[in-house]
């Protein structure tokens, strides 16, 4: 099982911090940077200033909204970077949320699983280099071939519910999931195995994002727990946590209370149960209940408050098999 690394997209940090986590993962010897897009910098752009400050790791791109980019310019950004930067890029899709969507991004976000899907095989064509014609009813592209070197990185499609890890595992080289138990990912790699063995196809890695901080300190809990206060009542996520012990917690953010007072009730232990967050003992004995569960791939995404750029975390994981 491999582990890779997350730039972090914590609120309460400066967007720098995550090139000193780049640097970081870089000098540890961890082989892939998983680089996504949010509220800061362009994923491209920061891929190809990570590439230029580091000698040797690989980059993940995303997943970025196939409702916000098309196709050609998600092939085209991956082999920018490749070719700047001289590094293995992998592209990763996914279907982001209504706010960033809808709301920022001003565009419809719906039918995702076929948009995913179309995306998909566009992307994968101009990544290999083929003149790609392909009309789909939320994706097409017609007559572009790249003008840059062809990109073999794997193509990654984040997933969650049922029609989404039914495109995985007809499309992708790997799903990616986020924040799941061990119990969780158990059900979904049996799922997208299934899907891709009726494709006809073999199935693809799983790879998995978790929060990560050892021995974390009181600041690094309140930076872990307050990114996720949205997913408490978010449908998928809430199941998923009401079944590792939190029910009442998640019935209390489904009654819609302030931020603030959901925070102050979610204790430490929860970041346990979706997280690699403990002791170095601890983190050990839950990595194995990941990879028994399926997982391919742990992709690291380590607190920073407490542990500037991740760098004490980082350095103990990269001392794990895979690291």
């Amino acid at each position: 099982m491999q582990l890779s690394v997350v730039t972090p997209l914590w609120q309460d940090r400066p967007a720098a911090e995550n090139l000193e986590v780049a640097m970081n993962a870089d000098r540890l010897g961890f082989k892939e940077l998983w680089i996504g897009e949010m509220a800061t910098y362009d994923a491209f752009a920061f891929a190809t200033a990570a590439g230029l400050a580091t000698d040797n790791i690989g980059f993940s791109i995303g997943p970025l909204a196939v409702s916000v980019r098309t196709p050609m310019t998600m092939a085209m950004g991956t082999a920018s970077v490749a070719a700047l930067t001289g590094r293995p890029v992998g592209l990763a899709l996914g279907a982001s949320s209504n706010v960033v969507v809808e709301e920022w991004h001003g565009r419809a976000r719906a039918r995702t699983a076929l948009h995913l899907e179309e995306a998909a095989q566009i992307v994968r064509g101009l990544l290999a280099g083929d003149k790609v014609d392909f009309c789909g009813e939320l994706a097409s592209c017609r007559g572009y071939r790249l003008r840059l070197d062809a990109v073999p990185g794997p193509l990654t499609i984040a997933a969650f519910g049922p029609a989404a890890v039914r495109v995985a595992g007809r499309r992708a080289d790997r799903m990616l999931l986020n924040m799941v138990t061990p119990e969780s990912l158990g059900r979904l790699h049996k799922q997208v195995a299934a899907s891709a063995a009726e494709a006809g196809r073999p199935a693809p890695k799983v790879a998995v994002w978790l929060s990560c901080a050892v021995d974390p300190q009181p600041e690094t809990m309140q930076q872990l727990l307050r990114a996720i206060v949205g997913y408490l009542a978010a449908p998928g996520y809430a199941q998923m946590i009401s079944e590792a012990g939190f029910a009442e917690l998640v019935d209390y953010a489904r009654s819609r209370p302030h931020p603030k007072e959901l925070l102050a009730r979610m204790p430490a232990e929860l970041m346990s149960a979706i997280g690699l967050v403990g002791s170095e003992s601890a983190i050990a004995e839950r990595l194995e209940h990941y990879r028994a569960a399926g997982a391919d791939e742990i992709c690291l995404v380590p607190a920073t408050a407490g542990d500037p750029a991740g760098s004490r975390t980082l350095a103990l994981m990269g001392g794990y098999p895979g690291g």
